[in-house]
């Protein structure tokens, strides 16, 4: 088994920590610092708390998203840890301008894949990459830097 890269172990240690608090309503804080504890690096940790607060913070819009996706469909039909992976790829994509897109998807989708049910990545997979071409075609997908955006590079003309 290959071995999984940093962040998408702290985007598991940010679904641990908002299924915990979707379930309990409470102790955020104290929910972080249980769950975070092992973590040692500041970064690590900011990265984190940052997945967790802004989904957090931004849940009601996160999920008008999801439901505007799946229009036939009662938001608590969807399994938990699916919405709560839907709400972290959309925060993903909406509020960390320095994360490419399809990094966002893959990893939400492979994290999906161990923690969820057999249908799930799909599911996840056809909803994000909806809510990744609107944002994209609205114009309100704010990523910058190398290889963060998929527009083609004007090449140089060659001379004749």
């Amino acid at each position: 088994m290959a071995k999984k890269s940093n962040r998408r172990l702290l985007r598991e240690k940010a679904l641990q920590v908002l299924y915990a608090y979707e379930l309990n309503g409470e102790r955020l804080t104290e929910l972080c610092e249980l769950i975070l504890s092992e973590l040692s690096s500041q970064t690590d940790i900011d990265f984190a708390n940052q997945i967790i607060n802004k989904t957090i913070a931004n849940k009601n819009l996160l999920d008008e998203k999801i439901q505007e996706k799946v229009a036939n469909w009662e938001m608590d039909r969807i399994a938990l840890i699916d919405r709560i992976l839907l709400r972290i790829g959309i925060a993903e994509l909406l509020y960390f301008p320095d994360i490419p897109p399809k990094v966002t998807i893959n990893e939400i989708i492979e994290i999906a894949k161990e923690f969820s049910t057999s249908n799930s990545n799909k599911f996840i997979n056809g909803i994000l990459d909806a809510i990744y071409n609107d944002l994209k075609n609205s114009g309100q997908l704010n990523k910058s830097g190398r290889g963060l955006i998929e527009e083609s590079i004007p090449r140089k003309q060659k001379k004749s």
